[in-house]
């Protein structure tokens, strides 16, 4: 799997891609990253990328030759495979895990940082596949948006995590968020681990695990949850959670 940024602020890029998970990926060769900076293809004596907005109104505007003109670049001297585009927007489609997934098929991944008032629509409407959004709020501008979804995409890149299960066990990766964890000391502020973890049934820990994730689900997502979708136990054990309530 490989991202290719195309932004304002690649020594950000890169420096988000040099920690933690995603560091190691990149260490490994796993993860490929590219962090290309718009502004080297800008043709003023200034390098900047932004204008006026036609029409009028607040703030600049990223123009469309120098956007255009680093993706061109990118497609000739990086890319292998026909690579989605994405652009960083507030107006595009939510980010979640089914998206992530979707994403973690491809072997390479263009994403488009804007900032300032957005982009010159042209070079949207010329190079852009899929545009994304993190959530109904505006931010400066679209790196914090890679880099949540380089994180969340490269996670379930084979490899990454080392331990296959992790991904597949962990929040939004079916229909319920992940059930509560805990570690040593057993007892903390005279708050004691649950007994049935310590036990060594597995099927037991199985259902209590399964169990709590309904719990919590039902308490703060239960926009999440499909009835439809469950499978026999889980129809079960929602039924009893439901009645307690």
């Amino acid at each position: 799997m490989k991202f290719v940024v195309m932004t304002l602020f690649p020594d950000m890029i890169r420096q988000a891609a040099s920690h933690s998970v995603l560091g190691r990926a990149v260490e490994k060769g796993l993860i490929g990253l590219e962090a290309v900076d718009i502004r080297d293809y800008s043709t003023n004596n200034y390098h900047s990328v932004d204008d006026y907005p036609f029409g009028g109104g607040a703030g600049m505007v990223m123009q469309a030759e120098p956007v255009y003109a680093c993706y061109a670049d990118i497609k000739e001297k990086i890319l292998t495979t026909e690579a989605p585009v994405i652009l960083m927007s507030p107006g595009g489609r939510r980010f979640d895990q089914k998206i992530a997934w979707e994403l973690s098929g491809h072997e390479e991944i263009v994403l488009l940082c804007g900032h300032y008032e957005g982009i010159d629509q042209r070079v949207i409407d010329e190079i852009v596949t899929d545009e994304i959004s993190i959530g109904d709020y505006v931010l400066t501008g679209g790196e914090l948006p890679a880099m949540v979804i380089m994180d969340t995409v490269s996670r379930l890149v084979e490899g990454v995590l080392g331990n296959s299960e992790s991904a597949q066990e962990e929040s939004f990766s079916g229909m319920w968020l992940e059930y509560p964890q805990y570690s040593r000391p057993r007892v903390f502020r005279d708050r004691e681990v649950p007994e049935v973890l310590t036990g060594g049934n597995h099927a037991a820990i199985r259902k209590w695990r399964l169990q709590k994730a309904m719990e919590k689900t039902l308490e703060r997502r239960p926009d999440l949850i499909d009835e439809g979708a469950m499978t026999k136990e889980e129809a079960g054990i929602f039924k009893e959670l439901k009645n307690r309530l």
